[in-house]
């Protein structure tokens, strides 16, 4: 049985409404491991087994990094499921 998580990521410098190609190489790179990402004003938020997300977040940091983003904040949380 995996372990169900969600991943909040800030990508700083960021603009509201206009993200940067820093913030969508963040987001592009958690899409590609085939998660779904909640884009926010102030944070993108991902959920999923803690395998995938887990992955999916070192290679969003490092595409954001690669990108030009001066800062990354990221938070995760387990998420509680019926029966766990």
């Amino acid at each position: 049985m995996s372990v169900e998580v969600a991943a909040e990521f800030l990508v700083e410098p960021f603009s509201e409404g206009r993200p940067g190609p820093h913030v969508k190489a963040a987001v592009e790179a958690v899409e590609q491991a085939g998660l779904t990402v909640v884009v926010g004003p102030f944070g993108n938020i991902t959920t999923g087994d803690a395998t995938t997300v887990l992955g999916a977040v070192a290679a969003a940091l490092a595409a954001a990094l690669d990108h030009g983003a001066t800062r990354v904040s990221l938070s995760i949380a387990r998420r509680e499921t019926p029966g766990s």
